[in-house]
């Protein structure tokens, strides 16, 4: 079956449907909600959530543009909704007219190890980070999708990194990876 039958049977709420579709982009949005989640079982429960959003919504698909990028939209803006909601950490609300950036000169980590460093971060750095650096939204959007300004989205993002260069320094571990980390300056 292809992918526009299986949408289509979703839509009409076939449930073999819904399991085909889980099974082919649950590992893609698992590795999302990974990235903005604190630990495997956010990372599913998150999971989990942007699944029945996307069901609930997949009337909504309009047949233009990528199936995948759509999803991956929906999970991101679901996870931002919990992450509103949820508030462990006050959101940083004054703009800053200038953030310094941080900067790691010829200083790179091993994935996994930065990937544990991300985690590590609190909520409001983690998620500006990660929307920031890894999936390439403007400060502007990031502020939109958390309610605050681009201004806190810099700030937030420049305070991420200075953590994450002392969890780097502290470790001592110089492994090829950094581009990762810094490559959106």
């Amino acid at each position: 079956m292809d992918l526009n039958e299986i949408i289509h049977k979703c839509v009409k709420g076939s449930r073999v449907a819904q399991g085909q579709l889980y099974c082919k982009y649950s590992p893609v949005l698992y590795g999302i909600c990974l990235k903005y989640s604190k630990s495997k079982a956010e990372a599913e429960d998150n999971l989990h959530d942007s699944f029945m959003t996307i069901f609930t919504k997949i009337e909504q698909f309009q047949f233009k543009g990528s199936f995948e990028g759509w999803i991956k939209r929906i999970t991101v803006n679901t996870i931002m909704q919990k992450f509103r909601k949820e508030e462990y950490v006050p959101l940083v609300t004054e703009d800053i007219e200038e953030v310094t950036e941080v900067e790691i000169e010829n200083e790179t980590v091993a994935l996994g190890i930065l990937l544990n460093y991300i985690q590590e971060l609190p909520d409001k750095y983690r998620t500006t980070f990660n929307l920031y650096v890894l999936d390439g939204y403007t400060h502007k959007e990031i502020g939109e999708l958390l309610g605050t300004t681009a201004g806190t989205s810099k700030s937030n993002l420049a305070r991420a990194r200075q953590i994450l260069k002392e969890k780097i320094d502290k470790s001592k571990l110089k492994i090829v990876v950094g581009i990762l980390l810094f490559y959106r300056q």
